[in-house]
């Protein structure tokens, strides 16, 4: 029955309001980055922007990032705030070289793993049993974990490499492509066709160059979402992030859930330390290799609103950041800034569009004065070309903040039988 003098909306109809796909959007948003990146290669002369080289080492800078992204998604599904991921990487990455040392590449992921969980046993029996703030809790995790390691190092390590600040030199895994997709791609990129080749030049960083632990990383965000969102057990977590009291009036265990949700965290944080002592550039423990990326990891994971995708989204943007401003320095980087101009025009008209004028008008003020230091300044300096990554995180959160939502119940404290 539809009311008098209305017409009933067709299936056609209501279909087209349906909103675009996730995969559908997450491949336009794809396709749009290459190509603006090819614009901006074509224009600028800076084939480093979309290099199979560049890719492989941003591939390379974007999985302890990764790692530490999930740990936090998993600490604050279940609504303890992990503050501490930087402390557990640090621990992971001693860990990591001590047990590589010994026992080879594996033996270092274990190791990396082991000690990143132990971090996360003491940040939760911090937050969860005795209620401690978890941004205390956090902290303290961080400044423990890097006490921890310089004492262990000294112990341990100074005997071995007579330097007590780095370990010796550890075995890493071999590297190894996909054939012959890589070949292909590769003689692709080598034909400068504009496009066609940056975009095989972006996709062939992807397979080649490649090893266990970069499986590992991109293997864990579906994984993560299939446990997450897909099981019983996922669900049963959340709930202690979105509303423990009635989670626990159902029968959950929620402190159980969190310990379980925070140790996880802090393994995962670990293996983003095991992927810094195993990068093929360091192969060993050196005091300070972590540089914040745990810090990172947590803009990633926020940037991608508590969801595995956007967390790999936001890790590959930082990754990638790092990576050109590693292989070609402040030119590159300096490019990026016309990218970024580019960006904001697609953004206006976006915004034109859905006639969201003032976002519209915003969005190309923003670009229009990128531009300006795109022409006045000639080249990044590489003192601060080194700092781009830190800058794209304060820049994407700025922008990601209006769309935030976090877990309800996150970093509240939370007492057994509370809804009793």
């Amino acid at each position: 029955m539809t009311a008098l003098g209305s017409a009933p909306v067709s299936a056609p109809e209501a279909g087209s309001r349906r909103r675009m796909p996730g995969w559908a959007r997450a491949a336009l948003v794809v396709a749009i980055g290459v190509g603006i990146l090819a614009i901006t290669t074509t224009l600028t002369g800076q084939t480093q922007l979309t290099s199979s080289g560049t890719t492989q080492a941003a591939v390379r800078l974007l999985l302890p990032i990764l790692f530490a992204a999930l740990g936090g998604l998993w600490a604050e599904r279940s609504g303890i705030i992990n503050i501490g991921l930087e402390g557990m990487m640090i621990l992971g990455t001693w860990g990591a070289a001590w047990a590589g040392f010994y026992g080879g590449p594996w033996a270092a992921v274990l190791g990396g793993l082991v000690f990143g969980a132990l971090g996360g046993v003491l940040h939760a029996v911090a937050t969860v049993t005795f209620g401690v703030n978890h941004i205390v809790s956090g902290v303290a995790i961080t400044l423990l974990g890097m006490g921890v390691t310089q004492y262990l190092s000294t112990l341990i390590f100074l005997p071995l490499s007579q330097n007590p600040r780095q370990s010796p030199r550890i075995e890493g895994f071999e590297e190894f492509s996909i054939e012959p997709l890589a070949g292909w791609l590769a003689s692709l990129e080598d034909q400068q066709r504009v496009l066609l080749s940056d975009a095989a030049g972006l996709l062939g960083g992807v397979v080649t160059g490649l090893n266990p632990l970069v499986v590992l990383g991109f293997l864990l965000v579906p994984v993560s979402y299939l446990v997450l969102w897909r099981s019983r057990f996922g669900l049963r977590l959340r709930s202690c992030g979105e509303n423990p009291v009635a989670a626990e009036s159902l029968g959950v265990q929620v402190f159980t859930y969190k310990y379980l949700a925070v140790i996880i965290s802090g393994a995962l944080a670990g293996l983003g330390g095991a992927a810094l002592t195993l990068n093929p550039g360091q192969l060993g423990y050196l005091e300070g290799q972590t540089g914040g990326r745990g810090y990172i990891g947590l803009a990633a994971m926020i940037f991608g609103n508590w969801r595995p995708g956007g967390l790999l989204a936001g890790s590959a943007l930082f990754g990638y950041v790092d990576g050109v401003q590693l292989r070609a320095g402040g030119e590159a980087v300096h490019a990026l800034l016309y990218s970024l101009t580019i960006l904001a025009v697609v953004v206006a008209v976006f915004w034109a569009v859905r006639r969201h004028w003032r976002s519209a008008v915003i969005a190309l003020a923003a670009g229009a004065a990128v531009y300006v230091v795109y022409m006045v300044i000639p080249e990044v300096p590489r003192e601060f070309a080194s700092y781009a990554p830190q800058l794209v995180t304060l820049l994407v959160l700025a922008v990601a903040s209006q769309r935030l939502r976090p877990p309800a119940a996150l970093g509240m404290e939370y007492r057994r039988g509370e809804g009793d």
